[in-house]
């Protein structure tokens, strides 16, 4: 978040907004076919949130664990609170919380991602998708991934990511199983035509 609140004031990088799918041979099991959205990309670093990596925790429960609802609210929740995608966002910070969403909502923390899609990291995006005021469109993630300084241009540079402009409906799909395959069709690439001599991750 603070990489995001500082982006304006440092150089943006070419990979913001984009994606970030594994090669087929990546070595850090963390990363094994995931998908990547990158949210802020500057000479400090980057961070993002894997869109395809489902959580066993559905949004009913966190709510409940997080005390916004108790465990008879569950059955009351409207339908996109009850639908909305929990993910592992990366192995950094996993016990907080990030909202990305369509730009129908706006809190004072939100961040703006994109012309499409923003970053809320506060409970309040909680309440109000728990009460049916949220966006129109939302995945929550559990943790980031996250690069140091020049870290991500060198796995990139050592085959370790192929990168593509970000398509925001995929970053919402629910069908999380089919995505990495989905965008390598998108590219118009066939994984097993790939190298698997990738860099470390």
């Amino acid at each position: 978040m603070d990489m995001l609140k500082r982006r304006r004031r440092s150089r943006t990088g070419q990979f913001e907004g984009h994606f970030l799918v594994a090669m087929p041979g990546m070595r850090d099991p963390r990363f094994e076919r995931t998908v990547i959205y990158i949210c802020a990309h500057n000479d400090e670093g980057a961070m993002g949130f894997i869109i395809n990596d489902s959580q066993s925790i559905t949004f009913p429960e966190l709510l409940v664990q997080t005390g916004i609802v108790d465990d008879k609210e569950q059955i009351k929740l409207p339908a996109a609170a009850r639908l909305l995608p929990v993910r592992r966002g990366g192995p950094v910070d996993e016990s907080r919380g990030f909202v990305l969403h369509s730009q129908d909502y706006h809190s004072g923390a939100t961040l703006p991602v994109s012309e499409q899609i923003c970053l809320t990291s506060t409970v309040d995006i909680l309440r109000a998708i728990s009460q049916g005021r949220g966006p129109k469109k939302a995945m929550m993630a559990l943790g980031y991934s996250g690069w140091g300084a020049g870290q991500l241009e060198s796995e990139i540079a050592n085959n370790g990511w192929l990168t593509c402009p970000a398509n925001p409906d995929l970053v919402f799909d629910i069908d999380d199983e089919t995505k990495y395959d989905r965008i390598f069709r998108m590219m118009g690439i066939s994984p097993g035509s790939l190298s698997s001599e990738v860099g470390h991750a």
